[in-house]
């Protein structure tokens, strides 16, 4: 499906999008952090060791816009508008100036990743995103991105499932939609 390299920038795309953009997940309002909180959850939500370099605030605040543009993909995706989410991606490609690069990574062979018109953290981190998701979009793997389809989540997710039947954006959101379809039955029989 695609390589371990794109895998990680998806789940960096998913967890920053879920992570710093409002609206509902798992049933309830999710309201994104911002002001001095935003640092510490883009900290958190990208992946890496934790002990890494705190994330400072410009930063932070870049990748809060990458992951609202980022949404607007996911969504246009889910509601089958695979041309507008190419569009948008473009436009992402194009402001964060993403660019292959082969880098050498201690005992393993050369890998093609990603980088922007600079390597700071947040442009860095938003090029390969960006190019992970014209990667998905540009192959036969657009569907693979989604939105929850749970009742009151929009969170977003990437199939990774053998014959993409994923629906959800967690285990706690099909848990929840299960739970309701099984107290719906059971009170029809009642």
């Amino acid at each position: 499906m695609f390589d371990g390299h794109v895998v990680t920038l998806l789940d960096a795309a998913v967890s920053l999008v879920n992570t710093l953009t409002d609206g509902a997940r798992q049933g309830r309002p999710y309201a994104a952090p911002h002001g001095d909180r935003l640092p510490q959850a883009v900290h958190e939500a990208l992946p890496g060791p934790s002990d890494r370099p705190a994330v400072a605030s410009d930063h932070a605040t870049y990748l809060a816009h990458t992951a609202q543009r980022m949404r607007a993909v996911f969504e246009a995706v889910d509601r089958g508008d695979v041309d507008q989410a190419a569009r948008l991606v473009n436009t992402l490609l194009r402001t964060t100036g993403a660019r292959p690069q082969l880098d050498c990574v201690a005992g393993e062979p050369w890998q093609v990743h990603f980088h922007g018109t600079d390597d700071s953290l947040s442009v860095g981190w938003s090029a390969g995103c960006a190019t992970a998701l014209a990667l998905a979009i540009g192959s036969n793997l657009a569907g693979r991105l989604g939105v929850c389809t749970a009742p009151h989540c929009d969170r977003v997710y990437v199939d990774a499932s053998r014959n993409t039947v994923r629906h959800f954006c967690s285990a706690a959101c099909r848990s929840r939609v299960k739970a309701a379809a099984f107290r719906a039955r059971r009170a029809s029989r009642s």
